[in-house]
């Protein structure tokens, strides 16, 4: 293994790029670009961590002496996956699905690093929404915010004021559960104490 192989972050999410800086950890980006599709039967946990897990493989081809970090970032409610909105119309029926509800964020995340390195996990937090007024839902979305967010909006951004509770990890909400990274990249050896 090299003496300091660097970190490359496989997302251009910049809302990852901004948790890994306020944690201090210094990282590249090169965003990988893979076919974001579920497979038939795939529980929810389970498609998260592949895409995570193909992410990191596709970015790692590139950088074989370094670590890969890839997250995928995905909200479940009644067992329906809500992934980014297509358009306006589907945005609004995430957010009426999660109207007054409890619902799941779960971001997979997967690191490969040199010599054959793989470590793939996942994170789940439990969000609760108040009720939702249609009024707001359209002012929400007319912002733009939620076109390019797993499940229609951002916790750290206009919907923050209808989360009435939060079980887990908030930064995992956000895309990228910080605890479990370092963890992760601590047991790699990555990052050492």
């Amino acid at each position: 293994m090299l003496a300091n192989p660097k970190l490359i972050l496989a997302s251009a999410s910049p809302r990852r790029q901004e948790l890994l800086r306020e944690a201090g950890i210094n990282f590249e980006v090169h965003p990988a670009h893979i076919a974001e599709t579920r497979n038939p039967g795939e529980r929810a946990l389970d498609y998260a961590q592949r895409l995570a897990r193909e992410k990191a493989w596709k970015v790692a081809e590139q950088f074989p002496a370094d670590f890969v970090l890839g997250a995928d970032t995905i909200v479940v409610v009644d067992e329906e996956v809500l992934e980014k909105p297509v358009n306006e119309d589907d945005a609004a029926r995430m957010l009426r699905a999660l109207s007054g509800r409890a619902h799941q964020v779960i971001t997979g995340v997967g690191l490969i690093g040199p010599d054959a390195y793989r470590d793939t996990r996942a994170c789940a937090t439990q969000v609760y929404f108040r009720p939702l007024e249609e009024q707001e839902i359209q002012e929400y979305i007319a912002g733009k915010e939620p076109m390019d967010k797993a499940g229609a909006y951002a916790i750290q951004g206009g919907a923050a004021r209808w989360v009435i509770r939060l079980e887990g990890d908030y930064s995992n909400v956000v895309g990228l559960p910080l605890p479990l990274v370092k963890e992760m990249l601590y047991a790699s050896g990555f990052l050492k104490s």
